[in-house]
């Protein structure tokens, strides 16, 4: 399974949560007083970890939503070519490739290592 859930009010600002099946960063979180027949509403910004989109969603503190697992790892940069890059994970030695901006490829030398996240099958390089 590639998340586990945990209530709104258990979520801290820098943690993720999947919004639309996809894995998000959470921005800021901002809780409603309970008025006199409901509860407390949490509004929660946040930002797409792979495709950059904001988003946000409102729901009851006590409500149970989706936590990614978010998996850290270092790879070893096999190759540059184009906008892609050659990776080959240091742990399990699997090779792949990945999409970089002009920005990344600058910093990015064949050789050294990086950290890569990875979460529901989608694989970025984390920020350099």
């Amino acid at each position: 399974m590639a998340w586990t859930q945990a209530e709104v009010r258990e979520l801290k600002e820098g943690r993720y949560l999947l919004i639309d099946n996809q894995p998000c960063k959470i921005l800021s979180i901002s809780t409603s007083k309970p008025g006199k027949h409901g509860e407390a509403k949490a509004r929660i910004d946040a930002v797409g970890v792979f495709d950059g989109s904001k988003r946000s969603i409102v729901h009851p503190v006590k409500h149970r939503v989706q936590v990614p697992q978010m998996d850290k790892r270092k790879a070893q940069i096999l190759s540059i070519q184009g906008e892609e890059v050659q990776l080959m994970d240091l742990e399990t030695f699997e090779t792949f490739h990945l999409k970089i901006s002009d920005e990344q490829k600058e910093s990015l030398a064949t050789g050294s290592e990086i950290l890569y996240i990875s979460s529901m099958g989608m694989r970025k390089i984390f920020e350099l």
